[in-house]
């Protein structure tokens, strides 16, 4: 049989497919981190998680006989994606699932595409405001507030700063999708490496001074939930994120919150035991639909042509 050529429609197919691993690889790491931080302080996770997966990505590149950029240029840029899209949203997340449930966490997680789409038109303004994304977005916001409004009204207490963490973390990534386009002709894997490599050098020294690293005796199922958080949901993920952000674009790319939001939930509520309450169905409900409105494409009437 002969090879065809890629179509359009497979491209985009392909994509998609991709979309859909990478929302299920994150949707995954809210348990993980859940695991993982029962025995382990989030400081030290995190530092753990950057460095194995960075060391893991370099070794790839090596096996790819390619080199890592060696620009101070590029290396800056690695350094603010690294603050941006892994030490500060890695950290506050594992901090705050302390106290709230993984999926709680990928609810209010969700909301990165509506950030991203507010500093998209806010500040950058590369693209048109349209009345269904303001509706998306309003939709969206209404759903956070009201699952933070009716935690805190049933005294959530301490976990309304776990929550502002999560949202936090949200817009942190939002910062970093936006930033990802400074990657664009870059080998998907570079920025991955790169950024976790730099993530890692940040925290590692952080971890040894406050958490003192050396006494801790995290158990065996925290270890395992660090290995495959480190290898699944942040190596692997990481170069499915960087390919897609050269392909989808940045909304796009965080399009696939709206995804892994069942998907998270359900892995809660499967290996966790949590039970979402009727709050968070609701700000579910509204999240989705927001993202949804802002993301999917909208469909254009043919223009009639003359004769």
């Amino acid at each position: 049989m002969e090879n065809r050529p890629a179509t359009p429609q497979n491209t985009i197919a392909r994509e998609l497919l991709l979309l859909a691993l990478l929302s299920t690889l994150w949707a995954a790491s809210y348990t993980f981190i859940k695991i993982g931080v029962e025995t382990i302080p989030p400081i030290t996770f995190i530092a753990l998680r950057t460095l194995i997966a960075g060391l893991l990505l370099v070794a790839v590149i090596r096996l790819r006989g390619l080199r890592l950029p060696k620009d101070r240029a590029t290396w800056r840029l690695f350094f603010i994606q690294a603050c941006i899209n892994s030490v500060m949203p890695f950290t506050l997340i594992a901090w705050a699932e302390q106290s709230i449930d993984a999926g709680l966490a990928v609810i209010l997680n969700a909301t990165t595409p509506i950030f991203t789409f507010l500093l998209t038109a806010l500040i950058i303004r590369h693209e048109a405001v349209s009345g269904r994304k303001l509706f998306g977005t309003i939709a969206g916001m209404t759903g956070v507030c009201l699952i933070i409004g009716m935690e805190a009204l049933s005294g959530a207490g301490e976990a309304i700063w776990s929550q502002l963490a999560v949202l936090t973390a949200a817009f942190s990534y939002a910062c970093a999708a936006i930033f990802g386009k400074n990657f664009k002709g870059l080998d998907p894997i570079m920025p991955a490496a790169g950024s976790l490599i730099c993530g890692a050098v940040l925290l590692l020294p952080v971890s040894l001074i406050v958490d003192r690293s050396w006494t801790l005796s995290p158990s065996a199922s925290s270890l395992t939930a660090l290995v495959c958080l480190s290898v699944f949901s942040t190596s692997l993920a990481f170069m499915i994120y960087f390919r897609l952000m050269q392909t989808l674009g940045s909304v796009g790319t965080t399009s696939q919150a709206y995804l892994r939001v069942p998907v998270g939930v359900a892995i809660g509520m499967a290996f966790l035991g949590e039970v979402p309450t009727p709050a968070m169905w609701v700000g579910l409900v509204c999240v989705i639909a927001g993202v949804l409105a802002m993301t999917l494409p909208s469909r254009r009437r043919p223009v009639a042509q003359g004769g």
